[in-house]
């Protein structure tokens, strides 16, 4: 007839194995977009799975009209071009709330109430691509950023005793307690070691051993300015503090910042950052400097191997 069209059950077969088809009218009579609520829930007089759905004003007044001239006909659910569901109407539904009841399941009723709100989006989804990631791939890229941490630590630690000697292997023990106290305020906090975590622990060992160049070099300067080892480690420790702070703090507002309007792998790279922070500037100016007093009040050499 005029006016109508063959739909396919998303569900139902008949009696060769194909999809039900049901005949149905084109005109939409009242539309997804229309649809506030569906939910799964239990009929009070007998206690089955029903599901619930409720129709702002507008669709409550059409689906009025249309339940009110079509009592005892089936009333159609399309989605997608499918008929997920074709219950008859028992009486003229004027509230804009209904239910809708039959043979469910549990499981039946949770599965239209999620496909009666996912008819109820207001454009429909197109796909334009799809991928499938397992997680070997992830797994991958996290071996892949150990790795590179650990070769970028060695590479440090052979550059630092290279450039200075032993004063860069104090800073090397320094260096790898830094990490320690990173994993540890890691495992503290239940964080998980993601791909931009790890990234934000090599830019950390940078930064560690960074501020042990600026205050080896400020010691440099002071030894040949004739200071004595005494006074040329002390005036490189103080001359070099504010600037080593200043660079740290500011790092660290970057990294606050970071945490606050990022979100995901920003805020895990963010975390790593600002603890690195912490604990880079303790080992740099605390950890160190202890190191190298020791060394000096034992040794007391007349002249700094830096």
């Amino acid at each position: 007839p005029a006016g109508t069209k063959l739909l396919p059950s998303a569900d139902e077969v008949d009696s060769s194995g194909q999809p039900r088809m049901y005949l149905i009218h084109k005109r939409v009579m009242v539309s997804g977009d229309q649809l506030v609520d569906s939910q799964p829930g239990f009929d009070q007089r007998n206690n089955e799975p029903v599901v619930n759905f409720r129709f702002d004003s507008a669709g409550a007044k059409r689906f009025g009209d249309v339940t009110s001239k079509n009592v005892g006909r089936p009333f159609a659910i399309v989605l997608d071009g499918k008929i997920i569901t074709a219950p008859v109407i028992r009486e003229p539904i004027l509230g804009g709330t209904g239910q809708i009841s039959g043979n469910f399941t549990v499981q039946d009723a949770h599965d239209l109430a999620l496909l009666l709100r996912a008819g109820a989006l207001p454009a429909p989804l197109t796909i334009l691509e799809e991928r499938s990631v397992g997680p070997g791939l992830g797994a991958d890229s996290i071996a892949a950023g150990k790795i590179a941490s650990i070769v970028g630590m060695i590479t440090v630690i052979v550059f630092m005793v290279i450039a200075y000697g032993i004063f860069g292997l104090m800073a090397d023990v320094a260096l790898v307690i830094n990490m320690f106290l990173i994993l540890a305020a890691l495992s503290a906090l239940q964080a998980t070691l993601t791909l931009p975590g790890i990234a934000g622990i090599v830019l950390t060992i940078g930064m560690a051993v960074d501020a042990n160049v600026l205050i080896f070099e400020r010691i440099r300067e002071e030894v040949r300015g004739g200071r004595t080892p005494i006074s040329a480690i002390d005036t490189g420790y103080r001359r070099a503090l504010m600037t080593i702070i200043d660079a740290n703090v500011t790092t660290l507002i970057a990294a606050v910042l970071l945490y606050s309007f990022g979100s995901g792998p920003v805020r895990g790279f963010a975390v790593t950052l600002a603890i690195g922070i912490v604990t880079s500037m303790f080992t740099a100016i605390m950890l160190t400097r202890l190191i190298v007093v020791t060394w000096l009040r034992r040794t007391r050499p007349q002249e700094l191997p830096v």
